[in-house]
């Protein structure tokens, strides 16, 4: 059965220490422009927590055709998620230190990958400090071998084209900061504005003050003003794949499914024959 979208500070810490089996969690520290999350990690973490490389573990190398953040290689990821300690009969929750915007890739390559029970801690790392709950520093001794056999393929996955059909015949939302999505700035891809048609929906805007996901009631009422509802195809993109899995995220909490356009911009404004649009508008 698939995990729900969210579990709770409260009910981790209750799987970790009072029931069993315990789940396997990731540590999915990472920032644009920030390279240290190992070290952060090392500084703090969930007990029993691994860290989970998104450069190295949960993407393939940048390649302007793909993006700054391109999804692994199956057999490459599978080495991983063992190493991490995955196995079939295990859940899995996965956390950062920033509104779960870094660990939701790893939500949705699992998910992707097959891994059906696998949860974003709700709140994150502060989530789980403000509840007085405890943390562990260094590195921890390296878990049994999982066994996980990963079968990808198992959410939609939008190319440039297929990012363009939707923006024309469904909703394509852009969850990047509303400044990037106008054009107003571009700080790491080749050319700034929008893909055409597509539609702003920053990431942020998911999250309550506290970094906690908003109610469902109230994601619903934002993704219906979006045009997202679920009685149409809907894509979500980003600078390079990262941040647009939390809003496939937000999208699943209210029912309606979204394929993630991995290379996102930064592919898509590395192809000089693909148009850009500027401005407020989606056109």
């Amino acid at each position: 059965m698939t995990a729900p979208v969210l579990t709770t500070p409260a009910e981790l810490y209750s799987r970790l220490f009072h029931g069993g089996p315990a789940p396997v969690v990731l540590d999915v520290r990472w920032r644009l422009g920030d390279p240290h999350g190992h070290e952060h990690y090392r500084a703090g973490h969930i007990p029993g927590a691994r860290h989970a490389d998104l450069d190295a573990e949960l993407s393939a190398a940048p390649t302007p055709a793909d993006g700054r953040h391109p999804l692994p290689d199956p057999a490459t990821l599978q080495r991983s998620a063992r190493r991490w300690g995955l196995t079939a009969d295990r859940p899995v929750v996965v956390y950062d230190d920033s509104g779960n915007t870094a660990a939701a890739r790893a939500w949705w390559l699992l998910r992707w990958a097959g891994v059906e029970r696998v949860s974003l801690l709700d709140g994150a790392l502060a989530a789980w400090r403000a509840a007085g709950l405890p943390v562990e520093t260094g590195e921890p001794a390296p878990p049994a071998e999982g066994n996980v056999v990963l079968a990808p393929g198992q959410l939609p996955v939008l190319d440039a084209d297929a990012a363009a059909e939707v923006a024309r015949k469904g909703v394509l939302l852009d969850a990047r900061a509303a400044e990037r999505y106008r054009g107003e700035t571009e700080p790491v891809d080749p050319r700034a504005g929008h893909i055409p048609g597509a539609r702003s929906a920053p990431t942020g805007d998911n999250l309550a003050p506290d970094g906690t996901f908003h109610s469902v009631e109230e994601l619903a009422r934002r993704f219906t003003a979006l045009g997202a509802d679920g009685t149409t195809e809907v894509g979500v993109y980003c600078g390079s794949g990262v941040t647009a899995a939390h809003t496939v995220a937000a999208l699943a909490r209210v029912g309606v499914t979204a394929a993630l356009y991995p290379g996102s911009w930064s592919a898509w404004s590395a192809d000089t024959a693909r148009p850009a649009a500027v401005g407020a508008a989606a056109g």
